[in-house]
């Protein structure tokens, strides 16, 4: 038995992801661009795609946007609204413990001369509603805020963007990084009050190499990928069929986010009450955090040391994003945790078909670990 916990870096996939993306490569290899049957075959599935993704949100289908991941969707909202908006102001407001696709896109939106304000969050990665409010000023262009950290699985105050936003009397679009609560929770923009929300695919049991942007209608976003002006200009290329095609899969099977969000809090409980009794075990995730999310570190036992003893009896876990590729993580760092915490921290990250058994065996895990590497030092 193996114990699959790193579900906020990719996830499985579902069984009728896997039905259309090969449907999709056998019947719909046409480009939905082309004018022939075959096309125009693939054309229908497109949008039979958008509207099921659409649903989801429930907004209108010409809303949403294919693109080939959430790194890319995150990567079209930001310049595209920030260079759309430019000459009405230069400011935008973002946290320091966004995903490093928001992040990287920040840093050269600043050397092009952009302002960024950077909200820093509590120890638990929560972000003041009121250092929102004070951030946001008249010549703010854009407000991007994640929905859910991909680290430590707290919930940011995205719908407080746009009672910012009004009280500044400000131009800005408010774009949503939602790739971690997408699927997870009831994900509306209009409720949000968002222009823009990103998500991705291989996070809901999906395929790679598969995201969407949601675009507010009468948005308009300057083009961040020129060509044929495939997904209303948004996002030019010809669309992977296969991929979409499969996301709409995943997007069938979801279940209710409310429902599954109850099962899911229960095992994070559990594990919690069970792992707060192995030595030395700290919690870094807050109670009213993602309960799909754990963040746990083990002071004195490096993530890496800890990571390798797990792996080795078939229990994955991370050391915190996927994206970080070993470098101290910069959400516990701006959270303010000190280096112990951080570089021994562990994300353990659930899905809808995350066991009991699997947590059990991670507890097994985790208290061998601990008692197996003490006797090494």
């Amino acid at each position: 038995m193996e114990a699959y916990l790193d579900n906020s870096a990719t996830t499985c996939l579902c069984p009728t992801a896997k039905e259309k993306t090969v449907e999709a490569i056998n019947k719909y290899y046409g480009n939905p661009s082309s004018l022939h049957s075959i096309g125009t075959a693939a054309s229908r599935q497109l949008e039979a795609a958008r509207a099921a993704v659409a649903a989801t949100l429930s907004c209108e289908s010409e809303e949403i946007v294919f693109t080939n991941s959430g790194t890319l969707a995150n990567n079209a909202a930001i310049f595209g609204a920030a260079h759309a908006l430019k000459r009405r102001g230069n400011r935008i407001v973002t946290t320091a413990i966004e995903h490093p696709s928001v992040l990287e896109c920040m840093k050269a939106l600043e050397k092009e001369g952009f302002e960024v304000i950077y909200l820093k969050p509590d120890r638990y990665g929560r972000i003041n509603r009121r250092d929102l409010m004070q951030a946001v000023n008249a010549k703010t262009v854009l407000v991007s805020m994640m929905y859910v950290n991909n680290e430590v699985g707290s919930i940011l105050p995205v719908e407080a963007a746009r009672a910012a936003v009004r009280a500044a009397k400000a131009p800005a679009l408010i774009h949503c990084d939602a790739v971690q609560a997408y699927g997870k929770l009831a994900v509306k923009p209009s409720r949000l009050g968002v222009d823009l929300l990103s998500a991705s695919g291989h996070k809901i049991n999906g395929p790679k190499g598969v995201g969407f942007l949601y675009v507010r209608k009468g948005v308009r976003l300057a083009p961040y990928i020129f060509g044929g002006g495939q997904e209303g200009k948004v996002y030019s290329g010809t669309q992977p069929m296969p991929t979409i095609m499969g996301l709409w899969g995943a997007v069938e099977e979801l279940p209710d986010p409310n429902i599954q969000l109850e099962k899911t809090r229960l095992l994070r409980d559990y594990f919690v009450s069970q792992a707060v009794n192995i030595d030395g075990v700290v919690i870094n995730s807050c109670d009213e955090a993602l309960p799909y999310i754990i963040n746990i570190s083990l002071p004195g036992h490096p993530s890496q040391t800890v990571l390798n003893f797990l792996s080795e009896r078939g229990i994955y876990v991370s050391g915190g994003s996927a994206c970080s590729k070993g470098h101290r993580s910069h959400v516990l760092t701006a959270m303010g945790l000190e280096p112990e915490l951080t570089d021994s921290a562990l994300r353990i990250s659930l899905c809808r078909f995350t066991t009991k058994d699997e947590i059990d065996m991670l507890l097994c895990g985790l208290d061998a670990a601990t008692a197996t590497l003490r006797k090494k030092k």
